[in-house]
C-alpha cells in the first residue's frame, strides 16, 4: 500500500476511498500523537469542514476518534482551511482537522492536519501518525494505551465565535479602507460563501457575491479559481473594478481584471512584493515560489532587485522555505499565496483584502499593476511513462534538454518534472514566442516518449 499521506493531507473518494472507519482511524491516530497532556488540562483538538455533503459525515467520524482518546472536540462548522490553521492557535488547540478536498470535484473529501499553532505536519510526524492508523487492541494494551472511560471520554463543544474571530483577523490584512471598489467573488459554493462577502464589506468595498450558496452538492461545480469563465462575465456585466475567485475551501484566489483579464497567482505575486518592498515589509527583498512559476516573474523581480527562492512544486515546500529564510511573501501560480504575518497556510481572502488595499493606496487599476509582469508563453505536455525516473535520467534526453537550454538561452527555459501521483513526466517549456515553446517542448516530449 502507498503512503497514506499525500502532499495536501489524506484525500480520496469520500465513502470508497477516505471512508468513514479511515477517518475514524486518523481522528484517533492524531489524538494518541499530536494532544498534549498536563496537569488539570484538557486536551482539545479543533475541528472544521467544507460544505460538501460527505463532509458531515467524516466529520462525525473523525470526531469519534477524538473524543474516544479523551480529547475534547471543538467544532467551528464550515470555514475556510486558513481560518482552522489560524483558530489552532487562537484557541490554544493541540492541533486541528480540516475535512476538505479543496479544488476537488464534489464526491472527493480530504482530511488535513494541522500541528500546535496551526502549521502543517512536517512528512515526519505524518509518517509517525500513519503507523498508529489501524492499530489493533491488542497492540494498544501491550502499550498500555487503553482507551479512556467515564469522565475522561472527550467531550464536543461548538464554537459560536468561530467566524467572528477570523473576520477579526483577517480584517488586519486591508492596509487602507477598499470605499470606491467593486468587487465580484466567487465563493465556489465552498468554505469562503460566508466569510469571503462579510470580510471585503467589512473593508469597505461594494461586493457582488457569486456562488455562495452551498447546498453540499455544488461545491467547484463549473465555478470557482479552476472555472473562471463566470467570475470574467460577472465583472463585465457588473461593470466592477475586479473580480476574485475562491477555491473550495479559499486557501487561493485568483483575480481577473475590469475588462476580464485573468491575474494569475504570479502576477498577483509581483503585485504583493513590490508593494511590501515599498513598505519595507518584504523581508531579505526575497519572494518565494516554485520552480512552476512563470519567467516572466522572474525577469520582472529581477528588474525590481527582488531575489526569487524557488522550491518544489507543493505549497508546503514554499512553506518550509519560507519559515526557513524568515521570508514574508511566498506562493504558487494557482493562487495559493503564503503571508506569514497573516497566517501559517495560504488564505484566499487575505490575498484579496492586499491586493485590494494595492489598488486603493496607489489608484491604479488592476490591469496597471499587473503590468509589471509580462508572462512568456508557457507549454507544457504530459508524457506518460513506465518508470519516470529512467526516462528523465536517459541520456537522449538529457541531451535533448541542454540543446534547448542552449537554444532558448535567457528568454526562456524548459522544465522536466515527474508527477508526483502519477505515471507521468511532465515537459515544461518557456520562451519569447509562442511556436517556439511548442517546438522544443514537442521535441523533448517526443524523447521522453521513447524511453518507455
Amino acid at each position: 500500500m502507498g503512503r497514506l499521506f499525500g502532499t495536501d493531507g489524506v484525500r480520496g473518494l469520500a465513502n470508497r476511498e477516505l471512508t468513514p472507519e479511515l477517518a475514524l482511524a486518523l481522528g484517533s491516530a492524531a489524538a494518541r500523537h499530536l494532544a498534549r497532556s498536563g496537569p488539570a488540562r484538557r486536551r482539545v483538538a479543533l475541528v472544521g469542514r467544507d460544505p460538501r455533503a460527505s463532509g458531515e459525515m467524516l466529520e462525525a467520524a473523525v470526531v469519534a476518534g477524538l473524543t474516544s482518546e479523551g480529547v475534547d472536540a471543538l467544532r467551528v462548522g464550515v470555514l475556510p482551511t486558513p481560518a482552522i490553521a489560524y483558530l489552532a492557535g487562537a484557541y490554544d488547540a493541540d492541533f486541528g482537522v480540516m475535512i476538505s478536498a479543496s479544488h476537488n470535484p464534489m464526491p472527493d473529501n480530504g482530511i488535513k492536519i494541522f500541528g500546535p499553532g496551526g502549521h502543517k505536519l512536517d512528512d515526519a510526524t505524518e509518517d509517525q501518525i500513519e503507523a498508529l492508523v489501524g492499530g489493533d487492541t491488542s497492540a494498544r494494551s501491550a502499550a498500555g494505551t487503553a482507551r479512556p472511560v467515564g469522565a475522561d471520554i472527550g467531550r464536543t463543544v461548538l464554537a459560536e465565535d468561530a467566524l467572528d474571530r477570523y473576520l477579526r483577523h483577517v480584517s488586519k490584512a486591508a492596509t487602507t479602507r477598499l470605499e470606491g471598489l467593486t468587487v465580484v467573488v466567487d465563493c465556489a459554493h465552498g468554505a469562503a460563501s460566508a466569510a469571503a462577502p462579510q470580510a471585503y464589506r467589512a473593508a469597505g468595498a461594494e461586493v457582488v457575491a457569486i456562488h455562495a450558496e452551498p447546498n453540499g452538492l455544488n461545491i467547484n461545480d463549473n465555478c470557482g479559481s479552476t472555472h473562471l469563465d463566470a467570475v470574467r462575465d460577472a465583472v463585465r456585466a457588473h461593470g466592477a473594478d475586479l473580480g476574485l475567485a475562491h477555491d473550495g475551501d479559499a486557501d487561493r484566489c485568483l483575480a481577473v481584471d475590469a475588462s476580464g483579464a485573468v491575474i494569475d497567482g504570479d502576477a498577483i505575486m509581483v503585485v504583493l512584493a513590490l508593494a511590501m518592498r515599498e513598505a519595507d515589509e518584504l523581508a531579505a527583498d526575497t519572494l518565494v515560489t516554485t520552480v512552476m512559476s512563470n519567467l516572466g516573474l522572474h525577469l520582472a523581480m529581477r528588474e525590481a532587485g527582488i531575489s526569487v527562492r524557488t522550491t518544489a512544486v507543493g505549497d508546503r515546500y514554499v512553506l518550509e522555505e519560507l519559515r526557513a529564510g524568515e521570508f514574508t511573501l511566498g506562493g504558487e501560480q494557482s493562487g495559493h499565496i503564503v503571508l506569514p504575518a497573516f497566517g501559517t497556510t495560504g488564505d484566499g481572502i487575505v490575498t484579496g483584502l492586499r491586493l485590494m488595499s494595492r489598488m486603493a493606496q496607489t489608484g491604479r487599476s488592476l490591469a496597471e499593476l499587473a503590468a509589471a509582469m509580462r508572462s512568456l508563453p508557457q507549454v507544457l505536455i504530459n508524457v506518460a511513462v513506465a518508470d519516470k525516473k529512467t526516462a528523465v535520467e536517459a541520456s537522449a534526453v538529457q541531451d535533448a534538454v541542454r540543446e534547448a537550454e542552449a537554444e532558448l538561452g535567457d528568454t526562456g527555459r524548459i522544465l522536466l518534472r515527474p508527477s508526483g501521483t502519477e505515471q507521468l513526466v511532465r515537459v515544461m517549456v518557456e520562451a519569447a514566442d509562442e511556436d517556439t515553446a511548442r517546438l522544443v517542448a514537442g521535441r523533448v516530449a517526443e524523447l521522453v516518449s521513447q524511453q518507455s
